[in-house]
C-alpha cells in the first residue's frame, strides 16, 4: 500500500533571525520569522507526511500558541512526525522538495540538505530530491520578502 502527501509552507524573511533550511543553517543577512526556527523545508515535509497519513496538519500537532514549540528546532518536529509515520506502519518511498527563494543562492547547500533530511527520515539519500528556484522577482518571494517550500512524499507500507 502506498500513500501520497503534499505539504507547503511560507515564512517572512526578517533581519535578526538565522536562515535554516532543510535542517542546515544558511549564511544570510535575513532569516525566517516564525514561532519555531521557521524551517519551511522541514515544515512542508512534515506536513506532507502528516497529509499522507491523513493525520491533519502541522498546526494541529504543533500549535504556534504552545510555548513548548517556541524556537524549537524543526528537526525535532520532523522526528515526532516520522515517529507517527512508523507507528502507522509506513516508511519513506521518496520525497521531492522545491524551495523558492530569491537569495542567497542555494545550490551549494542542496547536498547538505539532502544528507540531513535523509538522516532525519532514516532513508537513503537517493530517495530525497531537493530543487531550488527563484520566483523571478514575482510576489513576496520574488521581492525577497519570504521563502516558500513545497514537498511531495510517497509512503509505503512496511
Amino acid at each position: 500500500m502506498y500513500r501520497i502527501g503534499f505539504g507547503e509552507d511560507i515564512h517572512r524573511l526578517v533581519k535578526g533571525r538565522r536562515l535554516v533550511l532543510g535542517g542546515i543553517v544558511i549564511p544570510s543577512d535575513l532569516g525566517l520569522l516564525g514561532h519555531s526556527d521557521a524551517d519551511v523545508v522541514l515544515h512542508s515535509l512534515s506536513d506532507a507526511i502528516l497529509g499522507a497519513l491523513a493525520l491533519g496538519d502541522l498546526g494541529t500537532h504543533f500549535s504556534d500558541a504552545d510555548e513548548r514549540y517556541h524556537d524549537i528546532d524543526s528537526a525535532i518536529i520532523l522526528a515526532e512526525v516520522v515517529g507517527s509515520m512508523r507507528k502507522e506502519g509506513f516508511e519513506i518511498g521518496n520525497v521531492d522538495i522545491s524551495i523558492a527563494l530569491e537569495k542567497p543562492y542555494l545550490a551549494p547547500f542542496i547536498s547538505s540538505m539532502r544528507e540531513r533530511i535523509a538522516r532525519l527520515l532514516s532513508t537513503a539519500i537517493d530517495e530525497v530530491s531537493i530543487k531550488a528556484m527563484t520566483n523571478e522577482r514575482l510576489d513576496a518571494v520574488g521581492r525577497g520578502e519570504a521563502c516558500k517550500a513545497t514537498s511531495v512524499v510517497l509512503l509505503r507500507r512496511r
